[in-house]
């Protein structure tokens, strides 16, 4: 009978300052709210669902601290979560490359795995946050979980505004993946792609990326249709179908 692989411990670094311009005005996009909850707070019980993760380091705007703090303890986590995930509330920076770094501090030294997950994928499911881990735990340096793409994609030359824009290339289909989060990383090897990769303008949004320019091996496994992103406002009534679906079928709060 063969042992059971050893844990891994694991954080979760949430980065939340962003605005989200594209979902129209209002709050931030993270505490734009979804089924009566926070975006945020949907996204925080999804990596403490994790048996996994035993922290949870939500990276809230620079000036937000406080608000993100009160909103959590306004919605704690189910009993069962906390009483195996501690969670912890930081302020970021300007960009999401300087706010995950931020959140990267705050991680403990005993930490070996760390996840860097989107705010506004408020409904990933467990499965797809263990199987993150697993390939850490198995070896991977940076994963990323990802689905097949649907639609035909086109490289194009971009041009102004509302102008069409002359196709360059079409890709192979078969060989791209539509990447989610979490992303999954050995903590070491994070730690020393924000020190040593510099990204200009509004920084990296892909931490996987960063990894890839150290020249390390980047793997996908797979994603699911539910860890999609909140970002226009039809995205905003799908998770609410998705949301209330859940609640129906499977007792979810």
């Amino acid at each position: 009978m063969s042992a059971s692989p050893p844990r891994l411990r694991t954080a979760a670094v949430i980065p939340a300052a962003g605005k989200g311009v594209r979902l129209g005005p209002g709050a931030p996009k993270a505490l734009r709210t979804l089924g009566g909850m926070p975006m945020l707070v949907h996204a925080v019980r999804a990596m403490a669902a994790s048996r996994a993760v035993e922290l949870v380091v939500v990276v809230a705007p620079p000036d937000g601290e406080a608000e993100v703090r009160r909103i959590l303890d306004s919605h704690p986590l189910p009993e069962a979560a906390a009483a195996e995930t501690d969670l912890l509330v930081v302020a970021g920076g300007n960009t999401r490359q300087e706010s995950v770094r931020c959140g990267l501090r705050a991680v403990p030294e005993a930490i070996e795995a760390v996840l860097v997950h989107d705010a506004a994928r408020p409904l990933v499911p467990v499965e797809t946050v263990n199987a993150v881990v697993a390939a850490v735990r198995d070896g991977a340096l940076a994963v990323v979980p990802a689905l097949p793409l649907a639609d035909t994609v086109k490289e194009v030359r971009p041009g102004a505004e509302d102008e069409p824009e002359p196709v360059v290339a079409t890709p192979d289909r078969a060989r791209l993946r539509a990447v989610q989060t979490p992303q999954g990383f050995d903590r070491a090897t994070l730690v020393k792609a924000h020190r040593t990769v510099a990204v200009e303008g509004e920084g990296a949004t892909d931490d996987a990326g960063m990894v890839e320019r150290l020249g390390e091996r980047v793997v996908v496994v797979r994603g699911h249709e539910e860890a999609f992103k909140v970002t226009r406002p039809l995205d905003l009534l799908l998770a609410e179908a998705v949301l209330a679906r859940r609640r129906v079928t499977d007792g979810y709060v």
